[in-house]
Parts: structure tokens; sequence; C-alpha cells
């Protein structure tokens, strides 16, 4: 009986073997990554950046402040410092933190420091945050988009990144939740009519 299965066990064994990767071959999926922007208001920031292929997820918070877990009333007071923000998770698999940056910019109007559309005041402030390996790739981006600007000169800084401190529940997801009063916000504050001047009509 051992003499008749042995050849069978033989051939499992190969099959096993085609089948395990091989030394050298290719190599696992890269770790998502994280990248921190502010744009003016997070929940069309949070819409935005979603609709770019390879992002995983985006969540609304703030950034760049001296207070500890502020809430949105804090932030509004303009006293704390901290930017409306979106933290984005992304696969580097299929959007490289370059292609990420590339469309951030032209999502914004980095022209202006003072706000961003209606929204006037700090908070709103457009920036890219950033850790040490990420500084030379948004510096390098910052200025190819100067470049490209239709109107007004580069004004959105590059900035180490700070605590990340979520937003509330109620601003997340805010533009799939209450899709009629974001389309009135947003065409109300002129975001893409801007854009469109800042960037031409491709953006």
């Amino acid at each position: 009986m051992k003499r008749l299965f042995a050849p069978a066990l033989a051939l499992m064994a190969a099959a096993l073997l085609m089948l395990a990767p091989a030394p050298g071959g290719r190599a696992e999926a890269a770790a998502p990554q994280t990248a921190i922007f502010s744009g003016g208001c997070f929940w069309c920031m949070e819409t935005d950046m979603k609709a770019i292929p390879g992002v995983l997820s985006v969540e609304s918070g703030y950034t760049g402040g001296q207070l500890n877990n502020p809430s949105y009333q804090d932030v509004i007071t303009e006293t704390t410092g901290h930017y409306e923000a979106v933290r984005v998770k992304f696969d580097p698999d299929k959007l490289s933190y370059e292609r990420l940056l590339q469309r951030y910019w032209k999502l914004v109007d980095p022209t202006d420091d003072k706000g961003q559309f209606c929204d006037r005041g700090p908070s709103y402030r457009p920036a890219v945050f950033v850790t040490p390996d990420q500084r030379k790739t948004a510096e390098a981006t910052r200025a190819a988009a100067a470049k490209q600007l239709k109107v007004g000169q580069m004004k959105a800084p590059v900035i180490n990144a700070t605590m990340f401190w979520p937003a509330e529940e109620y601003h997340r997801d805010y533009a799939k939740r209450h899709s009629i009063q974001y389309m009135m916000y947003r065409e109300g504050c002129g975001r893409d009519r801007r854009l469109s001047q800042v960037w031409g009509a491709a953006g």
C-alpha cells in the first residue's frame, strides 16, 4: 500500500511547492500610509479627497493648535491655532504620496492664506502637514504647483505634522448624510468657481 501511495504523495508535494511564493518573488502589499492636509471646510476636503482612486479613508479633524482635544466650538473662536484638517489613509501600491499631493493642490486655493472661499479665519487656511520623510516630496510638489497657478502667488505652507484630533461625529461624512445642505453650502461658498479661476477650467 505504501508503494502505491508514494507517487501520489510526491505529486501533491510538488503541487504545493508550485503554489508557494518563490523567494525573491512579488513582495507583500505595502502597508497603508497617512497624510494630513487642510484646505478650508473639512466637509469639502473630506468629500473631494475620498474621490481620489487609491484613498482608503478620510477623517475630518483639527491639527496645529495649542489646545489638547479641541472641540469645534473651541476651534471656531480662532484663538486655539488649530486648522480644520483631514487625515487621509491611502494605498501606496495604487496612489503615491506625490500623486496625492498633486491632487491636493488642485482642490484648494493656495494663494489665500487668510481662509478659503467664503470661510475666513486662521482655522480655514490651506497647508500640508508632513513627517520628516514627507517634507522633500511635499515641497517639490508645492514648487511645481506654484508654476501652474493662473492667478496669485503660492502662500500655502508645508508644516511639520503635530497631533491630529478627530472631529465630532456629526461632522463625519457630512456631504453623504446631508447632501442637499452640503451642496447648497458648497455652491453658495463659491468653492468650485474660485478653483476654476485659480487653476483654469481643467483644474
